[in-house]
């Protein structure tokens, strides 16, 4: 996989900053005030050197929080058979850290612009690409669609869980078997022989757009 740039905003306290994200597939980093963070998730960046001094950031646990994540991601968005060329525009909350440990919210809200439209997601996921993309999805016409893995017929999650990004299970490679998944039981006979782990934003040779309906995807 090659390497892509969001760009975007960093904003806390202290007041709001310039940054990119670079994505390899599988990492994400970003400088910020001059300190190199990296993570899988988008929520869970964390200083590249630990013993620096972050002074002037909020970490819970070594990841950074009490932010606002602000980037776009292109993607090419399928309208009527047509491919055009289209963003989702990410803003990402990261509260405070709580007594239980965790932070106090965690708010996504993820926006498509394509052509001279823009769809909104609603934000109340809790903080899960998966569940605001298909938000967006709901909202467009059936003719219209991201060309991604969100959207790809070989893609599922596991059924133990996945984080705020990434995470998709994809089977490219057992086609034929992996659409005769029709149950939690059929998928677990399939979980572990993915061909690899891929981010909802990715897109190969192979797409194929999602049937709906079909059991986990």
């Amino acid at each position: 996989m090659s390497v892509v740039r969001y760009q975007g905003t960093y904003s806390d306290a202290r007041g709001q900053e310039v940054i990119a994200f670079l994505n390899d597939g599988k990492t994400l980093r970003t400088t910020i005030r001059g300190i190199e963070f990296s993570g899988q998730f988008f929520d869970d960046m964390s200083p590249v050197n630990g013993s620096i001094d972050l002074m002037g950031f909020t970490l819970n646990h070594g990841e950074l929080c009490a932010c606002l994540l602000a980037f776009d991601v292109p993607v090419p968005v399928i309208v009527q058979g047509s491919e055009v060329s289209g963003v989702l525009c990410v803003q990402l909350e990261l509260g405070a850290p709580a007594p239980n440990g965790g932070i106090d919210r965690e708010r996504l809200v993820i926006v498509l612009e394509y052509d001279e439209h823009r769809v909104a997601s609603s934000g109340s996921s809790g903080g899960f690409f998966r569940d605001e993309l298909a938000d967006i999805q709901r909202q467009l016409p059936k003719s219209v669609y991201i060309k991604a893995c969100i959207n790809c017929l070989f893609s599922g999650y596991n059924p133990g869980g996945h984080g705020l990004y990434g995470g998709m299970m994809c089977f490219r490679n057992i086609k034929s078997e992996y659409l005769q998944v029709k149950s939690t039981r059929d998928f677990f006979s399939v979980v572990g022989r993915q061909d690899r782990i891929v981010q909802e934003t990715y897109l190969c040779s192979e797409f194929s757009r999602r049937i709906p309906g079909m059991y986990g995807r």
